[in-house]
This record gives C-alpha cells, sequence and structure tokens, in this order.
C-alpha cells in the first residue's frame, strides 16, 4: 500500500472509531504529520485529558500509552507497537522504590513521566522534563527522592534548595551525548545556539545556551533571532523545528541521538491497530487509583 492509500485509510477509520492520534515529538516525522496533536509528555498528557474521542491511538512508548489509560479511563487508548517500551523507565522497580522509601522516610518521591504505572503508583507526584523544577519546589518536604533520571535530577538539584536523593536512571539516547559532540558540532557551527534537553549530562547541559523540554525547545528556536541551532535531543524533534520555523537551520548533536523505541511505531501499524482496534493498553484499577493521584498532582502544578 502506498503512503498516500495509508493515510487515507487512516482518516477513514479515525472518523470510524471515533479516534484521535496523538504523537510526540520524537516519533517519525510522517507519525507526526497524521497525528491530531503532537506534543511533550506534558502536552500530550494535558491534550489525553481534553479529548472527546472514543478512541487515542498513542504513537509512543508504553509508558505514555499507560499515562493515557491512567487519566482517560472512559477512553480505549492503542498503542500501535505494544513492544515499544523506554529503557529509562525499565531503570526503576517496585522493590527498588519502596527499600529507597524506606530509607529516607521523609522524603517524597517525584517520579519523572517516563516511568511505568506501578511505579507512578508508588509515587507521590509526576512531573515531566518542562515542569519538574516547579513541580519539586511545590512540595513542603525537604526530602525528594527522584525517579528514574539521575541527569534531570542533577538538573533539578541545580535549581532547588531542596535535598535531591536522585535514582541511577538515565535516557541512553541522551546520556550517548558528550561534552566531545558538542564542543566539536560548536566548532563546526561557530553562529549556532547549543539548545539541550536536560536529560542530557551536566557537563553537556553547562554548554547549553538554552535548556528545555523539547516542546521549550521548538518554543526557543522558533522565538529566538538566531538563525543557527545546535539540537541536543533525540533527532527526532528535528522536525518540529523545521515545521515551527522552516527558515532556520538546526543540527542533530550526533548520529547517535536517535531512540529506537520511539522509531518503532510507523504508518502501517498506526493502521492496523486502528483497523483491529488492537494493542489496548489497560492499567490495574488499583495501580491507576493511586497512579492517577500523581498525575492529577502534575497537571494542577502551573508552569511559568
Amino acid at each position: 500500500m502506498q503512503q498516500s492509500e495509508l493515510i487515507e485509510r487512516i482518516k477513514e477509520l479515525k472518523i470510524k472509531r471515533n479516534a484521535v492520534i496523538l504523537a510526540h515529538y520524537y516519533s517519525r516525522p510522517e507519525v507526526q504529520d497524521i497525528a491530531d496533536f503532537v506534543g511533550d509528555s506534558l502536552g500530550l498528557s494535558q491534550e489525553a485529558v481534553r479529548q472527546t474521542a472514543d478512541v487515542i491511538v498513542f504513537c509512543g512508548v508504553h509508558f505514555m500509552g499507560e499515562s493515557a489509560a491512567i487519566l482517560c479511563p472512559d477512553k480505549t487508548v492503542l498503542l500501535p507497537d505494544i513492544d515499544a517500551t523506554c529503557p529509562m523507565a525499565d531503570m526503576v522497580d517496585v522493590e527498588g522504590l519502596k527499600k529507597e522509601k524506606e530509607k529516607h522516610p521523609n522524603a517524597l518521591v517525584v517520579c519523572y513521566v517516563n516511568s511505568s504505572a506501578a511505579i507512578k503508583a508508588e509515587s507521590y507526584i509526576c512531573c515531566t522534563s518542562a515542569n519538574a523544577v516547579e513541580v519539586v519546589n511545590s512540595l513542603e518536604a525537604d526530602e525528594v527522592i527522584f525517579v528514574p533520571d539521575k541527569n534531570l535530577a542533577a538538573y533539578v538539584e541545580g535549581r532547588t534548595d531542596k535535598k535531591i536523593i536522585p535514582w541511577e536512571g538515565h535516557c541512553p539516547t541522551h546520556h550517548q551525548i558528550l561534552r566531545e559532540d558538542v564542543l566539536k558540532m560548536k566548532e563546526k557551527h561557530p553562529e549556532a545556539k547549543f539548545i539541550a534537553h536536560p536529560e542530557c549530562r551536566p557537563e553537556v547541559l553547562e554548554l547549553a545556551d538554552h535548556i528545555a523540554s523539547t516542546r521549550g525547545m521548538i518554543m526557543y528556536a522558533k522565538n529566538s533571532p538566531a538563525q543557527e541551532f545546535i539540537i541536543g535531543t533525540e533527532c527526532g524533534l528535528l522536525h518540529g523545528l523545521h515545521k515551527a520555523a522552516p527558515e532556520k537551520k538546526y543540527y542533530c548533536i550526533s548520529e547517535f541521538a536517535c531512540c529506537p523505541s520511539m522509531k518503532m511505531v510507523n504508518l502501517e501499524k498506526v493502521l492496523v491497530s486502528l483497523e483491529k482496534v488492537q494493542h489496548i493498553v489497560t492499567v490495574p484499577y488499583d495501580v491507576r487509583i493511586r497512579a492517577k493521584e500523581a498525575l492529577d498532582r502534575m497537571l494542577a502544578i502551573k508552569i511559568r
């Protein structure tokens, strides 16, 4: 089937199923183009709550589909590829987190949304890269257990007076972006601004002209007077950048800055998912109720 035929068939099935397609900025360009909404983790969570459709097709990885299922229990949430998991989310387990909570009884658990529903259920509040600092600073507790990303934890630690107890997890895609990569790209493109995602290593963030979530990076590039940008995040964001400000130039920080999991969903899988109502994401009731409390607390936080 030609791509144009795939797209037409997807559009037909969307109407038939009363479905909406949500896609992350890291998904394939052609998937972003057929989505009704493209965003970062925070934006996608907010959009899932706003939707009136019966079916949400989530073009991302498993924890994203789980978040939509937690927030929208009355909707059918489909993940076009059920094997699309997040390596960072898999770096934290419930038993390990429970032991950490026992060691720090006065600490509250702040859980990055890049985590399973079970981990969210063990947490007090969730956060995204867009609101992590605001979330942590909103808490009355003086100590925070931050899971699972140690790099985002370090970023937050530099912007709060609270004691941050980091979990030893990381995003493999962002973690392999090195200081040397940045210096090399800056030498190659001396006029370019370097914008980085807070999942990057601290020594990489030290070189950044601006640090932001994926949506924040797009807004910065769009509104900046600069015309060239080195992009310190997953390569899929370049598509959104080109759409937001096509007159500017963007350089991916590294050829290795590509998440295999985020590229697993393609148009064929979106079509099959809609045709068969396939790969429904479900979360056990007791887990969903507790995880929803953590997500609801996050969504109530107003960011600048």
